[in-house]
């Protein structure tokens, strides 16, 4: 069997794919870039260290190579890049920015979501890759309502921030290049943490909102005698019956790997999604109980209440840039989901499991941190080819 070409091997995703694929028997090489601290080789080594802790049990190792997406040939030597086409048949280009604001189009998310999906694109031209899975997102529906199916991409809608525009145009990207034999894409709703030991290893969206909320209250408001404190100053400018799609991130890697493995199932587009979403008031409900607060408000959606406080201000200015992504959401069909994996249904998502996802986050203190992990100490199978 020949080896699967990862990006994006070392963000939430991209963690529990390296550790489904590698346990399934599925051969691997992961493309990772330098992070400030660490090299590629260091941190997928401590990725896989901090999985085995989890588990309990050794696992195999990918071929890390040391590249970058945003950089023509990703920046890895010839000898690299012959040994992938050598030995590489499939890649899942799962690297993607998250950034909801940008400078420009030679900035993020567009360098990395769109400049990088060409190089990748060019690279498997290079390679003879010619079996494509890419991660997109749900979200290119950007502000559609009705029903969102899984065969429509362009349909001429509004888009609600630069990363869904982003998006779309590396799914137009990838669906119009004619060097490939299949193209497989994915698309996931909003991924949280697991929905069985609750861990993950990023804290965006749902936690952010939480983290952000946590440490206002925390620095500027008094517990009472109920041991909770009185937040009406947190106030969200919504109706509370907005609909999300938030999906675990165990899930939706389960069922991209099955799929990756079964060659019968590629070659179509995936909405992995929640059959029944949350609403934004289960959400705030959540926050509220999990960091024992109590009177956050919602003004209406769109609404721009006047700011009477200095926690209300922050408030508003920090989470300003996650506004366009607590709107109403249209309803995603996911017909080839559930038909492509029929003993695989989405776990529900529901106030126990959310409640216990966010404590979990607390607890931890939104970080998380990987085994320390020493050069000398890396495996031969792990320091690249």
């Amino acid at each position: 069997m020949r080896h699967v070409l990862l990006t994006g091997a070392t963000g939430l995703l991209g963690r529990y794919l390296m550790r489904d694929l590698l346990t399934a028997g599925v051969p691997m090489a992961v493309l990772v870039r330098p992070s400030r601290r660490h090299d590629p080789h260091r941190r997928v080594e401590a990725a896989m260290r901090a999985w085995e802790n989890i588990l309990g049990r050794k696992l195999p190792r990918p071929v890390v190579l040391a590249g970058d997406i945003t950089q023509p040939d990703f920046g890895i030597t010839p000898g690299e890049a012959e040994w992938v086409a050598q030995n590489c048949d499939r890649i899942i280009h799962n690297a993607a920015s998250l950034s909801f604001v940008t400078t420009g189009r030679n900035a993020e998310p567009w360098k990395t979501n769109l400049d990088g999906t060409r190089h990748v694109l060019e690279f498997c031209k290079n390679a003879g890759i010619r079996n494509f899975f890419q991660v997109s997102t749900a979200y290119i529906a950007g502000l559609r309502e009705g029903v969102v199916y899984e065969s429509e991409l362009d349909e001429g809608q509004a888009l609600a921030n630069c990363y869904e525009e982003s998006k779309v145009e590396s799914e137009k990207l990838v669906r119009a290049c004619q060097d490939l034999d299949t193209l497989t894409v994915f698309r996931p709703g909003i991924i949280i943490g697991d929905s069985e030991s609750k861990i993950t290893f990023t804290f965006h969206n749902f936690y952010a909102a939480m983290q952000l909320s946590q440490t206002l209250v925390s620095q500027m408001s008094t517990f009472n005698f109920s041991g909770r404190a009185p937040s009406n100053d947190i106030i969200f400018n919504i109706d509370g019956h907005e609909r999300k799609y938030l999906v675990p991130v165990d899930w939706v890697s389960k069922a991209m790997a099955e799929i990756v493995i079964d060659s019968k199932l590629h070659g179509k587009t995936y909405h992995l999604t929640p059959r029944i979403p949350v609403t934004m008031r289960l959400i705030r409900d959540v926050l509220e109980e999990a960091i024992d607060i109590y009177g956050t408000g919602f003004t209406g959606a769109g609404s721009q209440e006047s700011k009477n406080t200095e926690l209300e201000e922050i408030f508003f200015e920090q989470f300003k840039v996650y506004e366009s992504y607590w709107r109403d959401d249209a309803t995603f069909d996911s017909t080839n989901t559930q038909q492509a994996l029929p003993n695989l249904p989405c776990p529900h998502v529901d106030r126990s499991m959310m409640l216990a996802l966010a404590r979990w986050a607390i607890e931890k203190r939104f970080a998380w941190r990987d085994p320390v992990v020493e050069s000398a100490d890396l495996s031969p199978e792990g320091v690249g080819v």
